[in-house]
Formats: structure tokens, C-alpha cells, sequence
């Protein structure tokens, strides 16, 4: 955290990048680090680019800037496991990039990598790196780091929260995070929300050994009018039927569909990571060139739980 900060004070301009459809973990964590950053040092130039999420946009808006802006610039990645999943791939302008992640290691693209699996969201980790340093965080960026920390962790009921992680939390508290707002802006559901979560414990398939999936084409998503961040958030619905350890979310793409990939038993990183994913022990993300392959990857999961028992 030491040599990241020393880093930092290099640079007069520094960029934030996060990981495509971001999550309330990966968008926290850019505004929450921008906001330390900016408090820190008022002088230099600090930006947040790539997609808006929708599900948490209270936290903030990204920056428009142009390419010349990265010249001799540092780049900061958070949130994001490999170089093709970086939102904005301009990344590689700036002088020097710092990956900032608490995935498993798989592509240390970065000049400098922080990466440590023991931190349950990122959120977790920038609000540690902020407190080892004693940076003030303001308001605004313990609003986006809350955010970030209890929708990864799902309200601290996940694996890999630790008395560290309530800490911190309050530590955000103390800095000013009403929960209670935070709360109702995430709690909010739409009435196209409550239809498609009809759609999703109506459409499920049930698999002998222990996995449970639904697929989710275009055309559902279509439907319910909702936005591919809305439909992804629905992954855990299927999860927690008992005899069935492992659950997946399949989501279809322009050109492939994507998984998020779940278990409340055996590690399924591994797995993942042979359809072209990754991720952590228990939560990870896969892909399939098209509905066809569901067959075969559902017996590799099946396969893979009977081989966990062994």
C-alpha cells in the first residue's frame, strides 16, 4: 500500500479505470478511490472513465476525456481479474498501470499489481489502503466504498468477510455513510424487476448431481424491458436449493453467452477458468460460444462436484 502511494504522488494526472458492466463493487471502488485521491492531493488531475452502471449511479458519473489527456498519465485498473475485461482499453496510454484486485491472480497486466484473494470486495481493500496511509476519506467516497462493500459481500453474508471487513465498514460509518440510505437505494425494485423474477423460478433446469441453471436469452431481457446489469443481479435467486451446491446465471451476448457461475460447496474457479473465465473460489464467471455448449458445460459441473467429493 506503501509503494502505491509513493506511486501515486508521481503522477499529476491519474485515471480509474474498472471492468465492463461494472458492479456496485468495481464502481465504488473507482469513485471511492478518485475521492480519496482528490482530498489527498486537491492539485492533480484524477478521473473515473468507463461504462455507468445504472444499478448504483447515485455514486457517481463518469469522466469524458480525450486521448491526449493520458500522456504521461497513471492508470489504475480496479475490480478487474484480466486485461480483455477492462472497460475502456485506453488504459495503455498512460506511462504506468496499477491493477488494484482481490480475484485470483491470472493476468498481472499491470506495472505495479495489488492483488490479495483475502479481501472479499475491492471496496475492502481501497478503504484499507486509505486507513494504513491515514487519508481522509470524504462523504462521497465512503458512500461509493459502502456501496461497493456490502453488494460484494452481500450484506456480509458471503464468504471472506472477516472482523477486518467489519472494521472497515465502520470505519466508513464513521466517515459519514448514512446505511440507512444506502439501504433504500439499493433495496428499490421495479415492477419489471418482480416479472422477471417470476420468469426466473418458472424457467429453471434442474440437473441430477447438483447443479441448477437458467438461461436468459436476449429476447427475455427484451421483454421484461430491463437492463443486462438488472438481469445479471437476479444470479443468486437460484441459489441455495438444497442438494444443488452449484447454480448458474446464463446470459446471452451478441456473440457468446455469458455465465456467472455460483457454489455454496465446491471451489468452481478452476472450472471456470477452462471456458475462459475466472474469478473467485465460490463466485465466478465463464463463457460459452452459444447455447449449444450448455450441454457439455453442465457435465463438466456435474463431473467437477463429483470429482470435490472424491
Amino acid at each position: 500500500m506503501t509503494n502505491i502511494l509513493q506511486e501515486i504522488k508521481k503522477f499529476d494526472t491519474i485515471i480509474i479505470h474498472g471492468h465492463k458492466r461494472p458492479d456496485g463493487d468495481c464502481y465504488g471502488g473507482q469513485y471511492g478511490l478518485k475521492g480519496i485521491l482528490k482530498a489527498a492531493f486537491p492539485h492533480k488531475n484524477i478521473y473515473v472513465v468507463g461504462e455507468e452502471s445504472d444499478y448504483v449511479k447515485y455514486v457517481g458519473t463518469p469522466d469524458v476525456i480525450t486521448d491526449d489527456v493520458y500522456k504521461d498519465a497513471l492508470s489504475i485498473v480496479v475490480d478487474t481479474a484480466t486485461k480483455d475485461r477492462i472497460s475502456d482499453m485506453r488504459y495503455t496510454l498512460g506511462k504506468k498501470v496499477i491493477k488494484i484486485d482481490h480475484h485470483i491472480d491470472v493476468d498481472a497486466y499491470g506495472d505495479m499489481n495489488w492483488v490479495d484473494t483475502s479481501y472479499p470486495a475491492v471496496s475492502e481493500m481501497i478503504t484499507d489502503f486509505a486507513f494504513q496511509n491515514k487519508l481522509e476519506i470524504p462523504l462521497e467516497s465512503s458512500i461509493a466504498l459502502y456501496t461497493g462493500l456490502i453488494t460484494d459481500t452481500g450484506r456480509f453474508r458471503y464468504r471472506g468477510v472477516s472482523k477486518r471487513t467489519h472494521t472497515l465498514a465502520g470505519v466508513l460509518i464513521e466517515a459519514g455513510v448514512d446505511v440507512e440510505f444506502i439501504d433504500s437505494k439499493l433495496s428499490k425494485e421495479t415492477l419489471k424487476m418482480y416479472g422477471l423474477k417470476g420468469y426466473v423460478y418458472s424457467n429453471f433446469t434442474t440437473v441430477e448431481g447438483g447443479f441448477i441453471y437458467l438461461k436468459m436469452p436476449r429476447a427475455v431481457i427484451e421483454e421484461y424491458g430491463v437492463t443486462d446489469e438488472e438481469a445479471a443481479s437476479v444470479v443468486n435467486l437460484i441459489g441455495g436449493l438444497d442438494r444443488y451446491p452449484v447454480w448458474a446465471l446464463m446470459i446471452e451476448y451478441e456473440n457468446e453467452i455469458r455465465i456467472r457461475l455460483r457454489s455454496s460447496g465446491p471451489t468452481i474457479n478452476t472450472l471456470a477458468e477452462k471456458y475462459e473465465g475466472g474469478g473467485h473460489a465460490k463466485a465466478s464467471g465463464a463463457r460459452l460460444p452459444s447455447w449449444e455448449h450448455v450441454d457439455q458445460f453442465s457435465k463438466d459441473v456435474i463431473q467437477h462436484i463429483k470429482d470435490s467429493k472424491e
